[in-house]
This record gives structure tokens, sequence and C-alpha cells, in this order.
């Protein structure tokens, strides 16, 4: 069985085509941590501007308190942390909310999917319940999509 890093770009993009039919989200992107890469991003959003570093940092387990207290960077975005349920059991989720953007403030919500991650962010006057609730709907089916495709090689 492959790793989920492994499987083609194409099926990584086809996800974020996924992410121009909803109306909720206003970028999105697949990143993961092994090492720390982006995978796809949304055409046209920022996100395929995540460096390596701004992954790493948001993606250690180690000394996650340096969230709350430095702040997260996305994509040269500025973030405060809300709520980092990432590395819970059940869970696996993290909410934050961009700050000092001339657009206004945007909810951000990430959900783990094994080894790789969804991020997301709201359009404007999205809270981020409902963006998180989304971000789940959709990365339950990514893993559904995920599985096949795996099962098949």
């Amino acid at each position: 069985m492959q790793c989920l890093e492994d499987i083609i770009p194409d099926v990584w993009q086809d996800f974020m085509n996924l992410f121009q039919q909803t109306e909720i989200f206003s970028d999105a992107a697949i990143i993961t941590n092994s090492p720390p890469w982006l995978l796809a991003s949304s055409p046209e959003g920022n996100f395929f501007l995540i460096t390596p570093e701004e992954i790493q940092f948001l993606l250690a387990r180690e000394e996650r308190e340096k969230l709350f207290l430095q702040g997260v960077t996305i994509a040269g975005i500025k973030c405060l942390l809300i709520r980092d349920n990432l590395y819970t059991e059940g869970n696996n989720s993290m909410d934050l909310r961009t700050k000092g953007q001339s657009r206004g403030s945007q909810a951000v919500a990430i959900v783990q999917m094994e080894s790789v991650y969804l991020v997301v962010m709201g359009k404007r006057g999205i809270e981020g319940g409902p963006l998180n609730l989304k971000a789940f709907e959709i990365a339950g089916y990514m893993r559904e999509a995920i599985l096949q495709q795996m099962a098949r090689f």
C-alpha cells in the first residue's frame, strides 16, 4: 500500500476543484509534514505561497504552546490560533483567524487526514464553526476517495 503523499498530483488537484464548487471557501490547500510540502492548492487563492517552514511550524507535535504565543503564519498571512485539537484523537482539527488583513478577518480551518492536512480559508463573513464542519465533510469525502485510490495499487 502506498503513502498518502505518493498519490499522483492530479488526484490532489481534483480535490482542489471540489473547493471551487463550494461557496464557503475562498482558499484551500493540501499539505504534508514528511517532508513539509504543499501537495496542491486552490488555483485562485494564495495558499500556493505556503512555505515548508510555515508547514513545519504549524504541524510540529512538540511545543504546541508556541502557536498560541507566537501566532501562526500561513502563506505569509498572520493568524491567531483559536483552537488546537490537531493531534487530539477523534477531532484532529485546528481553528485559526486571520489578522491585520486589509480584506478583514477570515476563519481558517485545518483538518488532519492521516499524514496529510486539509487547510481551508472561509470567505469573508463565514464563521469558524460552519467552516470547520464543511472542512470535516470534505475531508471525509477525501479520505474515502484516497482509500479507494490506494486500494487500486
